[in-house]
């Protein structure tokens, strides 16, 4: 009985083969996606064009052949700038020659697109200022205690001017923090650009995240400007409160000192509301919730 399952399971394994082996030598048509690469560019010179990534061909061959040719569909296509400047124009069909993988006994029917049109322009750079791509989000009561930081701030791109002359600001990959309560720093990558390379391909992103508070501080005192020495202002009040927020790390650090309130005679002067607003100063990344009272009265003495 086993000997009878093992001749049936050799001669199943042999047709197998056989049929494999005689449709394989019949010809077949088949289409590959391969990736296209342009060569022998002058030394300091780039393709200034945006080009397709990939391009497809058809070929008809022998079956086992145009299976080779199928595993191997990963390989680049190569067309060659014959080391020109300018604008090139290429009949694909014209750079088979440079492409020996595919094999001499496999016919090339299709290939789509079989034409390009391009620049080659001479590589320069430019600093520019990169931007980090986020989705962010807090939890409840936090929030950003200063601003979003990225190390470096700006990296040379180099690529054609064509390119990169209306570059403003370059992206990074993009990153999603989301109901985050707690400091974030993170290496992200800077976002391709077909066409151009980076100085540096990423960047470090510092979120300094924290609990945001409210503090309040009475008694400031406000100073005048530029008033002549035979004038004197008398503010009604002559003290404000302010109101602001923040991290709480950062208002646990406030003191009022740090606070300038301020008003130039030449704005009480051109007043015609018998009250001014004046301007104030505080330390960095603290919002202001609001000063009492919100203008001031006064009155102008003459000596």
């Amino acid at each position: 009985m086993n000997k009878k399952i093992s001749i049936i399971i050799v001669t199943l394994i042999f047709s197998t083969v056989l049929w494999v082996s005689i449709s394989l030598s019949n010809e077949y048509y088949a289409s590959i996606n391969v990736k296209l690469k342009v060569i022998d560019l002058p030394f300091g010179y780039t393709t200034g064009s945006k080009l397709p990534s990939n391009i497809v061909i058809k070929l008809k061959g022998k079956g086992w052949k145009l299976a080779v040719e199928s595993l191997g569909a990963d390989a680049d296509f190569f067309v060659s700038a014959k080391y020109d400047s300018g604008k090139i124009n290429l009949n694909l069909y014209n750079s088979l020659s440079d492409n020996r993988w595919l094999a001499n006994d496999i016919a090339v029917i299709n290939i789509n697109p079989d034409t390009l049109s391009f620049h080659i322009e001479k590589i320069v750079s430019k600093k520019i200022k990169i931007l980090p791509n986020l989705n962010l989000t807090f939890r409840q009561g936090y929030g950003l205690a200063e601003p979003v930081y990225i190390y470096p701030e700006s990296t040379i791109v180099y690529g054609p001017w064509s390119v990169i002359k209306n570059l403003t600001s370059i992206p990074t990959e993009y990153a999603s923090y989301v109901n985050t309560d707690s400091r974030i720093k993170e290496k992200l990558s800077l976002a391709p650009v077909q066409g151009i390379f980076y100085g540096d391909n990423s960047a470090v992103l510092f979120l300094d995240i924290q609990k945001i508070v409210d503090m309040n501080f009475d008694g400031v005192p406000i100073k005048i400007y530029d008033i002549p020495v035979d004038r004197d202002i008398v503010f009604l009040p002559n003290k404000i409160s302010v109101g602001i927020k923040g991290g709480i790390e950062f208002l646990g650090k406030v003191t009022p000192d740090q606070f300038k309130v301020s008003i130039n005679y030449r704005n009480i002067v051109s007043d015609t509301l018998g009250s001014i607003i004046p301007d104030i100063q505080m330390p960095p990344n603290l919002s202001l919730i609001y000063i009492k009272p919100e203008r001031l009265r006064y009155i102008i003495k003459k000596y």
